[in-house]
C-alpha cells in the first residue's frame, strides 16, 4: 500500500487542484505488484545469516527451501523462524500442520493452555468420532503426553508455527501453507500398523507417563544425532509406528515442500506479453525429527497416493474394539443393577414401605 500511495500522507490540502494526484489512480495492478516485489526482493538477503537448525535445499528449477528443524515446546525454535523469514523473504512457508490442527494458529497462549490442559469425555467422544474407537483413543493418549509436558514447561505447544503464520502475513505475496498429512489418516495408519499387544504396550506407556521434562531437555531434541539416538530408541520397540508415524510424514511433507517450490508466474501487462516465472523462496517450519527424512527423500520422485490410503480394520482391531464395547456396556449393566439393587433396599427400609408390607402380609393370611 505504501508504494502504492507514496503520497498519500502528504501535508498538501486534498481540495487543492495544484496537489500531486495520487499515485494509486494512475498505477496498473501489474506496476504496483512489481514496485511491492522489488521492495521484497531489496529486504531478501542474498547470503542470509541463518540459524543453526535451518537445512538448505535447492529444487532443478533453481527455487530455494529453507527448512526449519524445530523443537514444539521451544521458544529458541520460535526465534529461529522468524529470524529465517525476515532473512529470506520468502514467497510461500509452510508449516507442519493439516486442516485439522489449524485451531493451533488462531488461539492465544493462555486458551491454548488451557485447552490443552482439559481432556474431558466431551473431547473424547470427538476423537471417536472423528477418527474411530482406536485411533480416537491413541489420540487422547497423545493429548494427555502433551497436556503433561504443557503442564511441566507451562508452555504450549505449536509456538513456531504460530510465529511463522504472524511473520508470513508481513511478508509481501507470502502464501501460507499447511503441509503435514490429515492426522486421522496417520492415526488409522498407526494403529493398523500395530499389533494387538503392541497396542496395549503402547497404551500402558503413555497412560502412565509422568516423567519430568525440562526446558534443557526440550532445547536437546534441537540436536541431530541426540535426536537422531531416541529415534533409533523408538524404531526399536515400534518399528511400524515409526514408519506410520514419521517415515511416511517425511514423504508427505517432503512432497508438499517441493509443490510450494515450484517457479512463480510475475505478472503480464496484457495476454499478448510472454510468461516470465521466477524461482520460488520457501521456508518450511517442521519439527526437527522429520529433518533427516526431508533430506533424504528430496531428489526422489514421490507418489503420496500410497500413504494416503487407509487400511481396513484388522483382526485384532475389530477383538479389541468388541472386547472394549462389551466391557463399557457390561460395566453400564452392572453399574445400573448395583445402583437398582440399592434403591430397592432403601426404599424397603423406610417405615412406610415397611407398615404397607406387613398389611399386604395381614391381608394374605386372611385369606
Amino acid at each position: 500500500q505504501a508504494a502504492a500511495d507514496p503520497v498519500s500522507s502528504s501535508d498538501a490540502p486534498e481540495d487543492d487542484p495544484k496537489a500531486p494526484s495520487s499515485v494509486s489512480q494512475n498505477i496498473s495492478d501489474a506496476d504496483a505488484f512489481k514496485i511491492l516485489l522489488e521492495m521484497k526482493m531489496k529486504k531478501r538477503k542474498k547470503k542470509p545469516a541463518l540459524p543453526s537448525t535451518v537445512t538448505e535445499l535447492c529444487t532443478k528449477d533453481g527455487s530455494k527451501v529453507y527448512v526449519v528443524g524445530t523443537a514444539h515446546f521451544s521458544d529458541s525454535s520460535k526465534k529461529d523462524v522468524v529470524k529465517t523469514i525476515q532473512e529470506v523473504q520468502p514467497d510461500v512457508v509452510v508449516v507442519e500442520l493439516c486442516q485439522y490442527r489449524v485451531s493451533m494458529l488462531k488461539m492465544d497462549e493462555k486458551t491454548l493452555l488451557k485447552e490443552a490442559k482439559e481432556i474431558n469425555l466431551e473431547k473424547l467422544q470427538q476423537a471417536i468420532k472423528q477418527n474411530g474407537v482406536m485411533s480416537g483413543l491413541m489420540q487422547m493418549l497423545l493429548l494427555k503426553v502433551s497436556a503433561h509436558i504443557t503442564e511441566q514447561l507451562g508452555m504450549a505447544p505449536g509456538g513456531e508455527f504460530r510465529e511463522a503464520f504472524k511473520e508470513a502475513s508481513k511478508v509481501p505475496f507470502c502464501k501460507f501453507h499447511l503441509g503435514d498429512r490429515p492426522i486421522p489418516v496417520t492415526f488409522k495408519r498407526a494403529i493398523a500398523a500395530l499389533s494387538f499387544w503392541q497396542k496395549v504396550k503402547l497404551a500402558w506407556g503413555l497412560c502412565f507417563l509422568s516423567d519430568p521434562i525440562s526446558k534443557d531437555d526440550v532445547e536437546k531434541c534441537k540436536q541431530k544425532d541426540l535426536l537422531e539416538q531416541m529415534m533409533a530408541e523408538m524404531i526399536g520397540e515400534f518399528p511400524d509406528l515409526h514408519r506410520t508415524i514419521v517415515s511416511e510424514r517425511d514423504v508427505y511433507l517432503t512432497y508438499m515442500l517441493k509443490q510450494a517450490a515450484k517457479k512463480l508466474e510475475l505478472p503480464r501487462a496484457s495476454e499478448t506479453e510472454p510468461r516470465k516465472y521466477i524461482p520460488a523462496v520457501v521456508v518450511g517450519v517442521v519439527g526437527m525429527g522429520h529433518v533427516p527424512g526431508i533430506e533424504k527423500n528430496w531428489n526422489s520422485d514421490l507418489n503420496i497416493q500410497e500413504i494416503m490410503s487407509v487400511p481396513p480394520p484388522s483382526a485384532s482391531s475389530k477383538i479389541f474394539k468388541f472386547v472394549l464395547k462389551a466391557t463399557v456396556f457390561g460395566l453400564m449393566g452392572y453399574g445400573c443393577y448395583r445402583i437398582g439393587q440399592r434403591t430397592a433396599q432403601l426404599l424397603l427400609a423406610m417405615p412406610a414401605a415397611q407398615s404397607y408390607l406387613q398389611k399386604l402380609t395381614e391381608i394374605r393370611h386372611q385369606y
